[in-house]
């Protein structure tokens, strides 16, 4: 077992205010695995105080960037040393699949960290343009303080979506993790020392609801960056816009994968592998598939033959494809919209019940739903489960038309033998973003969602851009404009 009874404060291991703990629980045997210290607002007030300080006085934020990318790029290098031992770490903690924990879960956020780190040479923190009246220097400087709030289902992936950014920005960050999975941000405290992270410029407190909207209201915080429910994302929004702070929302999705009428059914496996991506624990899953009238029984028949084909059970075993759900009070809840989808009438192809011979563990058997209504909760709702809706489509325009009937708008994908066709679909899709016969994320463009799916965009050049003020100083024509950047 992990144990660890000190929390990361200033760049320091620290006592915590209080002496409550955070059972760490494997949902895979539902042992504790681990324990935390239980934050506390004082722990917060601790954190975000150290927090300012490293920002208004410390050296990191008044850093030259290549500087700062130079320490990202030691993050980046010491995690890549540990990629094994994080994906362990995160199977036990998440019950994600060690096939898929590997590269997601564990090399992914060792890429996220790369590229922020080489794009410090191209990014333009300081730059001169001609104004109308005279020339001007646009400067892009760090928000300030953070408060990163992450989920449990990717947990150092989210951790790297926000930490790398904000870092190369030159903020200083308070971290709170998800309480289900703290295990892995107490590792990433040690890589951010070894890799020579100033004082104060990380801290972690992992904590309960209740103490992350007292981080999220702290008067210390100048810009909140979170991932998780939309329920949730409702709550900060507000408490950001009643204080007029910065917040970056990552929220809930409910995509659309649309098989157009020449779709190969060959890639059925892949689009389920997208589907049912780490037990089906993921915002982007492609859980609405879409298929045409004159191909339905086919594609269902497809479906049901690749989701049924899946091994179930030890995440820690590569031949898994799906494990436990991450707690009981998910598998409760991913059963009742099985139910619910039973009660208006979709039909179970596969699945729906909970495997044999796992009377240990939160899991819950991956199903395929057919005939389908879109209205219908399983079509319209999150589940976060392993669960897929087959729907028939009459056209390419009522296939659109589906797709977009979503309160959600993250992600997608088009699957077809014509790419410029496939394309013309893609573009029409209300989503922040699409794929064409996979599915993925691209670390090098903007991901996030229309719609109930959140504000604000993460990757690419514009993760940056939402941790830093722009500020434009103009002077006189003639002048010489020294220092500058880029």
């Amino acid at each position: 077992m992990i144990t660890h009874d000190q929390l990361f404060i200033d760049g320091a291991w620290t006592a915590p205010a209080g002496n409550e703990v955070i059972d760490v629980v494997s949902p895979s045997t539902e042992e504790v695995i681990g324990r935390v210290p239980q934050g506390t607002n004082a722990d917060v007030d601790a954190a975000v105080a150290a927090a300012r300080k490293s920002f208004d006085s410390g050296p990191w934020a008044r850093m030259h960037p290549g500087e700062r990318a130079a320490v990202i790029a030691n993050i980046a290098k010491l995690l890549q040393g540990r990629v094994e031992e994080i994906a362990k770490m995160v199977a036990q903690e998440a019950g994600s699949p060690l096939s898929f924990a590997l590269p997601a879960q564990a090399f992914a956020p060792t890429m996220i960290f790369d590229y922020y780190a080489q794009l410090a040479e191209r990014y333009p923190f300081e730059e001169v343009r001609q104004g109308v009246l005279s020339p001007v220097i646009v400067r892009r400087e760090p928000v300030g303080v953070v408060a990163a709030v992450v989920a449990w289902n990717v947990p150092l992936f989210l951790i790297a979506a926000k930490m790398a950014p904000a870092l190369l920005a030159g903020c200083s960050v308070v971290l709170k993790p998800a309480p289900e999975t703290p295990l892995n941000a107490f590792l990433f405290a040690d890589v951010c020392t070894e890799a020579g992270v100033p004082a104060g410029v990380v801290n972690i407190v992992p904590a309960h609801r209740d103490v992350s909207e007292y981080l999220v209201r702290h008067p210390g915080v100048d810009k909140v960056s979170f991932t998780g429910s939309s329920a949730a994302g409702r709550t900060i929004a507000g408490i950001c816009g009643e204080q007029l702070k910065r917040c970056s929302l990552e929220l809930g999705g409910k995509s659309a994968a649309i098989l157009l009428d020449d779709a190969d059914l060959s890639l059925i496996p892949t689009l389920v592998g997208a589907g049912i991506m780490n037990n089906g624990e993921a915002c982007v899953a492609q859980t609405r598939i879409l298929a045409p009238r004159s191909r339905y029984d086919d594609v269902v028949e497809a479906v049901g033959a690749a989701v049924g084909a899946l091994k179930v059970g030890d995440p820690l075993d590569m031949e898994t494809a799906v494990g436990p759900l991450i707690a009981e009070r998910q598998r409760a809840r991913v059963e009742s919209y099985i139910e619910s989808g039973r009660s208006e009438g979709a039909r179970v192809v596969t699945g729906g019940g909970r495997p044999a011979g796992l009377d240990k563990g939160f899991y819950v058997e991956p199903t395929v739903f057919a005939d389908v209504d879109n209205k219908m909760r399983i079509a319209q709702e999150e589940i976060f489960g392993p669960v897929l809706a087959v729907i028939p489509y009459d056209g390419e325009e009522q296939a659109v038309a589906i797709a977009n009937d979503s309160d959600y708008g993250l992600a997608g994908s088009v699957w077809s033998a014509d790419s410029a066709k496939a394309l013309d679909v893609a573009r029409q899709i209300r989503t922040g973003t699409m794929s064409i016969n996979h599915y993925t994320i691209d670390f090098g463009a903007p991901f996030g969602g229309y719609k109930t799916s959140g504000l604000g965009r993460e990757f690419g050049p514009e993760g940056l851009d939402t941790f830093v003020e722009l500020k434009s100083i103009s002077v006189l024509p003639g002048t010489e404009i020294p220092g500058v950047t880029s």
